[in-house]
Order: C-alpha cells, then sequence, then structure tokens
C-alpha cells in the first residue's frame, strides 16, 4: 500500500549502540502528540509497526526504532553482543533526549512491552498514553508459571545459538502460541522473519529471561499510566485471565481481546488494532 506518512530512516552513533529508528510523519495530522513504539524479541520495527502506524489518527509523529540485536540496529564492531533489559530502556532514552521528545506517548509489543512497562516506571513523568500488545511478563497470572515458561524460550535460544535458526524459531513459536493456526505459507514467513539474526533473537530472549528473574511485577505494573492491553483471542487462556484481573482490579488498564489473532496480532490485524489505539486515545485525552 502507499504509505500515508513521510519516512525518514536515520541512525544515532552511541558509544556502543548505532541504533536505527524511522520517524513517520503524517502531513494531514495536525498534532504535536508523539509516539513512540518498540517492537518485539528477533524482529525489526519497520515489520511490526508500519502496517499499523498507516492508520493511527492522533500522532503528528511516530518514532520507531530497531533495538539491539534486531532489524538494523547495530553494534560498532558489527558483532552480536548479550545485553540486558536495562540497556534497551536506556537506548530508548537515548534516542528520545536526542530528538528532544520530552513528553510522549509509548507503546510496546511483547518484548518491547517490557521495555514499555519499565521506561514508565523510570519516567513517569514523561509517558502520557501506554499500549501493550501481548507484553512480555505479563502473560500469566502465576508470576512462577510465568518464571517457568521461560525455560522454554532459553531452550529455543539455544538451538538459535547453535545455528539451527528453524529448529529454535519453531520451539519459540510453540513456547509463545501454543495455539496459533498454523499454514505453511505463514509459518515460513514467520520463520523468515524471526530467522534473520538468530543470535541477536537469542540474546533477547536472553535479555527477558534475565529480567523476569530480577523484576518485582506487582511493583512494575503499579507505576503504570492509562493502559490499553491487546492479547491474541487465540493465545492461552491463563494469558487472558490474567489480562481480565488487571482490568477489574486496575481502573486504568483497558483490556482488548483480538479474535482470530495470536502473539502474531500487529501482523495479523494491525488496522483493527489501529482502530483501537485511536479510539482508547480519544477516550484518554477526553478523561
Amino acid at each position: 500500500m502507499n504509505h500515508p506518512c513521510s519516512i525518514i530512516t536515520r541512525q544515532l552513533h552511541l558509544p556502543d549502540q548505532h541504533i536505527t529508528y524511522r520517524l513517520y510523519k503524517n502531513p494531514k495530522i495536525e498534532s504535536s502528540r508523539k509516539l513512540v513504539l518498540l517492537h518485539g524479541a528477533g524482529v525489526a520495527g519497520v515489520d511490526t509497526w508500519e502496517a499499523i502506524v498507516a492508520f493511527l489518527e492522533h500522532w503528528g509523529e511516530v518514532l520507531v526504532p530497531d533495538q539491539r540485536g534486531m532489524g538494523d540496529t547495530v553494534y560498532p564492531d558489527g558483532k552480536e553482543h548479550p545485553f540486558a533489559v536495562r540497556e534497551l530502556v536506556a537506548d530508548v532514552n537515548a534516542l528520545v533526549d536526542h530528538l528532544g521528545w520530552w513528553q510522549f506517548d509509548l507503546g510496546g509489543y511483547s518484548m518491547g512491552g517490557l521495555v514499555s512497562l519499565i521506561f514508565k516506571q523510570q519516567h513517569s513523568d514523561r509517558i502520557g498514553k501506554q499500549f501493550l500488545l501481548e507484553s512480555a511478563v505479563l502473560d500469566r497470572p502465576c508470576w512462577q508459571t510465568t518464571i517457568d515458561l521461560r525455560q522454554q524460550y532459553s531452550m529455543a535460544a539455544g538451538h538459535l545459538r547453535q545455528d539451527n535458526v528453524r529448529h529454535g524459531v519453531v520451539n519459540f513459536l510453540d513456547a509463545i502460541s501454543p495455539n496459533r493456526r498454523v499454514s505453511e505459507q505463514v509459518e515460513e514467513l514467520t520463520i523468515s522473519r524471526l530467522g534473520q539474526r538468530p543470535v541477536g533473537f537469542a540474546n533477547a530472549l536472553e535479555c527477558v529471561t534475565d529480567a523476569i528473574n530480577q523484576i518485582d511485577r506487582d511493583a512494575l505494573v503499579a507505576a503504570q499510566g492509562d493502559v490499553t492491553s491487546f492479547i491474541g483471542g487465540n493465545s492461552v487462556d491463563l494469558m487472558h485471565e490474567y489480562q481480565k484481573e488487571l482490568a477489574e482490579r486496575l481502573p486504568n488498564w483497558h483490556y482488548f481481546m483480538m479474535p482470530g489473532t495470536d502473539h502474531s496480532l500487529p501482523y495479523q490485524k494491525p488496522r483493527q488494532i489501529a482502530r483501537i489505539m485511536n479510539a482508547e486515545m480519544t477516550r484518554f485525552l477526553n478523561l
């Protein structure tokens, strides 16, 4: 499709990271509101968000960076290195400071959701509305079950490091989307997308595992503002159970089930997700 936004691709050079980012500007939207969107493990920002950005109505500018180990963001030496979630949060902070974005809305998918949650906890005064798409650490009511699930991701990371990319990606998909509707064409596309930088993907999976072993989830959730959370209709019941509990307990938590989707929901229904984001932003602005 012809994208309605002008798209500028740039790179911010930090001492240990060259961060590639894309700025989307829609000339038809007269708004000073800004939105940062963070992708998940193993995928580039453009693949995750560009189709959604095309249908957004409230933001004059949207920033989509590639996080460490993924997309076109690279270490200065061109090699892959392990990283921690605190470094991903610091990267976002360095980027928005570089751009002079002192106030903005924030969205995150999967691992990007965890980065978003921690960024909000650390920089609460800078963030307005929040959007989460199947955020990491919010996938099971029982915290120990959440920790145990990461063992499956660690197995996937091991295969990715051993250059068994297909096996590693399928292990990951079986863990994160056990109820997904598998077609050969979609599965191959997903494997190709997630296998572009296998060691970077493995590092991202282990980054989330390390974070889960250190964070206080209750404190993290309590630190959030107005959250709109999307969960795929075909995702596991426990994920829906936890999101319903959050929405019932917290007046600022708004849970949406996306029928016919699984963990790949931003690729499966970008127009519908954008429509809800627009409506939720309107609700937030009218509070």
